[in-house]
């Protein structure tokens, strides 16, 4: 017991005698090491002139950052392939776009047509009157399409029910007598038929075809006025388009009223 308090004792004398300062608390030598930063700045001034001299704000790395994750994201877009590819088109040309889109549906509802109605495989297609469709959907109606999607969108841009409802209204009022009555003009006219000829055709395959289209078009319209995006609504409508083409086609194709086969 008396050797360890005589050990206690002088370790104690010990560190009062050669006490220990804390290295980082002294002075001397913070004054030390400020002293040769300063000395190796004067030594180095062209390394710490050129460090100013570059950009190194938020910026550069906010820019660099974005630059990764936008290569990182390109391959997840272009393995969307032709989808993307459209979507990518219907937002950079649009009326383009939904015009040629409309051209080929047409082009293969006429197609159809005339596969159904043909009564042997030897009879050859009508082409130009496929050309013919194929131009009514390239010129009138890919482009009216998109204005009057465009037009209701900015009218009723709600997608709820009333709005939707008034959509339908608008389009079986308004977009679908005009549009109808347009095609059947147009394609009597390209087929070389008179003043009386148009009139007598339009008086016969006129109200006969609005009348199917009350029974078509409502639900297409509902399906795609209520749940599609504006800018893929015209998309929609020539997918449904496709069946009615093939019906309107078939009767745009019919002999000239008045006339006996």
């Amino acid at each position: 017991m008396t050797a360890a308090l005589r050990r206690s004792t002088n370790l104690t004398r010990l560190l009062q005698k050669n006490y220990i300062t804390d290295p980082i608390g002294d002075p001397k030598l913070l004054q030390t090491q400020t002293q040769t930063h300063s000395k190796a700045y004067l030594r180095f001034p062209h390394v710490f002139r050129k460090a100013r001299d570059y950009d190194l704000s938020p910026s550069v790395f906010s820019s660099a950052f974005s630059s990764a994750k936008s290569s990182v994201e390109a391959p997840s877009v272009s393995k969307l392939g032709f989808v993307g590819w459209y979507l990518g088109m219907i937002q950079s040309r649009p009326v383009l776009t939904k015009s040629v889109t409309a051209a080929l549906i047409y082009t293969a509802a006429d197609l159809s047509s005339q596969t159904l109605a043909k009564s042997s495989l030897s009879e050859s297609y009508d082409l130009v009157r496929t050309a013919r469709m194929a131009g009514y959907g390239m010129l009138v109606l890919g482009p009216s399409l998109h204005f009057w999607f465009n037009f209701m969108s900015k009218s009723y841009p709600k997608r709820d029910m009333f709005s939707t409802l008034k959509k339908m209204a608008m389009g079986q009022v308004l977009f679908g007598p005009t549009m109808t009555f347009a095609f059947f003009s147009l394609n009597a006219c390209l087929q070389g038929e008179n003043g009386g000829e148009i009139v007598a055709r339009l008086q016969r395959d006129l109200f006969p075809t609005l009348l199917n289209g009350v029974m078509y078009w409502p639900i297409c319209d509902f399906i795609t006025f209520r749940f599609i995006p504006v800018h893929l609504q015209p998309l929609v409508s020539n997918g449904f388009s496709y069946l009615w083409t093939i019906y309107i086609t078939y009767m745009a194709g019919l002999e000239k009223a008045g006339t006996t086969s």
